[in-house]
């Protein structure tokens, strides 16, 4: 007898755009993302500049997530922390920081920031929390 329920169909990659100024953070962040998780990179930058620009670029329907670094190239992550939450409103918004002090998460949530982690302690919660955004919400 054949079932007529539909098949399993899994979720859609959680799309990111990824702010991060070392080549081999992300690289490796990159790899570990889409290996991992149902995640899929739309794009980086590694300078604010190219970032907001990207953010101008795109709809704002383009990525469901966004990891931005603090401390780029040229420019900081706060400002394109800001850009983000006005050009990407629906965007979720994730610092990953080697300066993640109290007053950084201060500064990150009043400019928008859903979550800050800090990258020589706590990339497990990262990987769990967008392992969290990829799963479908179970139905009623």
């Amino acid at each position: 007898m054949t079932s007529l329920l539909p098949a399993s169909v899994p979720p859609a990659p959680l799309r990111c755009f990824l702010v991060e100024d070392s080549a081999v953070i992300r690289q490796n962040l990159i790899a570990t993302l889409e290996e991992l998780l149902a995640v899929q990179i739309v794009g980086t930058a590694e300078d604010e500049r190219s970032a907001v620009e990207w953010l101008r670029g795109h709809p704002a329907d383009t990525c469901d997530l966004m990891i931005i670094d603090i401390f780029l190239r040229k420019g900081t992550g706060l400002d394109v922390l800001r850009q983000a939450r006005e050009l990407h409103p629906e965007a979720r918004l994730v610092v990953l920081t080697n300066f993640a002090t109290a007053d950084m998460r201060k500064r990150c949530a009043q400019l928008g920031a859903d979550r800050v982690f800090d990258k020589s302690a706590e990339l497990e919660e990262l990987l769990a929390y967008c392992e969290g955004l990829s799963r479908p919400l179970p139905q009623a």
